[in-house]
């Protein structure tokens, strides 16, 4: 690690509203290569017409964007314009190409050379053909539109995002997409968050633990990240309160008086600023992160059992 301190800039990950991770320099070449400063637009189909979107489109191509992007898309998304249409069908067709209305509306709101995320195959081939606009659809795409079918109150129930079902599975859950409900994707967001927000400071608390054995000779290897966090509150704020866990349990008293002995070695290599609000981060994760587990999992058996009474009821009536 050297001299590098914490979180100065070559530690420290690009963060979001929720918790988009991605040093910097990766952020940039997406970018880059998308142009637009990455920011995308998005033509997405209601029952009654046809929405203009921006999105940052960084957030489609990351390593965890299949997983994580049904939790993070109404940060990364902004509305512009929306219209009905009277004849949908005769909107985007093979035979006629694009509406002028819509390509009006298309035009109105597109950037040179910017990218539309569209949510047919059928629609990407025509725009494409029709208008030159190079289109994307893809299955991360459909997270995307997932979401925002999601949010609109208007719609009917629409299929389970396959990012959500995957992150529902890895807990244990298996839900069947007519029992998930708004609740439990927002307790499913919430422990994402708490996921991403150790991810995210992983690498550089790991780091930390290094120099805590090089400076004070404090073995760190089995350390959590939050006694890690912990560690370097006390080296900076011995005289704060401590609000997760007992120090004096986490540690020997040979320890604290060595962490706080050194601070003077600490003060070169570390940001103390950061240190703190490091900590701060993870003691929330680390109290909400069980919390909505278990809010989940109540969750999880109240949409079971009244999804198991709806099919036993279905099942009388046909039955009658």
């Amino acid at each position: 690690m050297g001299r590098r301190r914490l979180g100065s800039p070559p530690a420290v990950a690009l963060r979001t509203k929720r918790g988009l991770n991605l040093p910097p320099e990766s952020v940039v070449s997406i970018a880059d290569k998308l142009g637009n400063y990455g920011m995308m637009m998005v033509l997405f189909e209601t029952p009654s017409g046809f929405a203009i979107l921006t999105i940052n489109g960084v957030c489609l191509y990351l390593p965890d964007a299949m997983e994580n992007i049904w939790a993070k898309f109404a940060d990364v998304v902004w509305l512009k314009e929306f219209k009905t249409f009277k004849d949908k069908s005769s909107t985007i067709r093979l035979d006629t190409g694009v509406d002028g209305k819509l390509s009006k509306m298309i035009m109105k709101w597109r950037r040179p050379g910017q990218i539309l995320v569209v949510g047919k195959p059928e629609y990407k081939t025509i725009i494409e053909m029709s208008m030159g606009i190079r289109c994307l659809c893809n299955e991360i795409v459909m997270e995307v539109m997932w979401g925002l079918k999601n949010i609109m109150p208007t719609l009917d129930r629409v299929p389970m995002s396959q990012g959500l079902k995957k992150f529902l599975n890895r807990y244990g859950f298996y839900v069947k997409p007519e029992m998930v409900n708004k609740r439990i994707i927002l307790a499913a967001c919430t422990l994402l968050d708490c996921e991403l927000i150790e991810q995210k400071h992983c690498a550089t608390l790991k780091k930390a633990g290094e120099y805590i054995k090089d400076v004070s000779g404090i073995n760190t290897k089995g350390w959590s990240l939050l006694k890690l966090a912990t560690a370097l509150m006390i080296i900076f704020y011995p005289e704060e309160n401590i609000v997760a866990g007992n120090p004096k349990m986490m540690f020997t008293d040979a320890e604290r008086l060595k962490l706080q002995e050194d601070v003077q070695d600490y003060n070169s290599k570390f940001l103390k600023w950061a240190c703190q609000r490091i900590y701060k981060e993870l003691v929330v994760a680390h109290k909400a992160r069980p919390a909505n587990y278990v809010l989940l999992t109540s969750l999880f058996k109240e949409a079971k059992e009244s999804y198991e009474a709806e099919g036993s009821a279905q099942k009388a009536q046909r039955t009658s």
